[in-house]
């Protein structure tokens, strides 16, 4: 089956046509919200991993959460 030889007006068609296309734009939407959910899975992982790095040099949230309270206390 041989394809057919589209001039370049008829390819600027095409290209118009399906961008104004409900499928198109349904798809598009869909690649993205699940290329933004990958994001958020890999900033969680790094997340992950800094909490792992941090609680290994012995910093955990106690020790924060008393850093915290240092810092409020020495207010000027």
């Amino acid at each position: 089956m041989a394809r057919e030889c589209l001039s370049d007006m008829q390819v600027e068609q095409e290209i118009a046509r399906l961008q104004e296309s409900p499928y198109v734009k349904l798809a598009n939407r869909e690649r993205r919200v699940r290329e933004r959910r990958r994001m958020y899975l890999y900033s969680l992982r790094q997340l992950e991993k800094k909490g792992k790095a941090l609680e290994d040099a012995g910093i955990t949230m106690e020790v924060l959460n008393g850093m915290c309270e240092e810092a409020e206390d020495d207010d000027f």
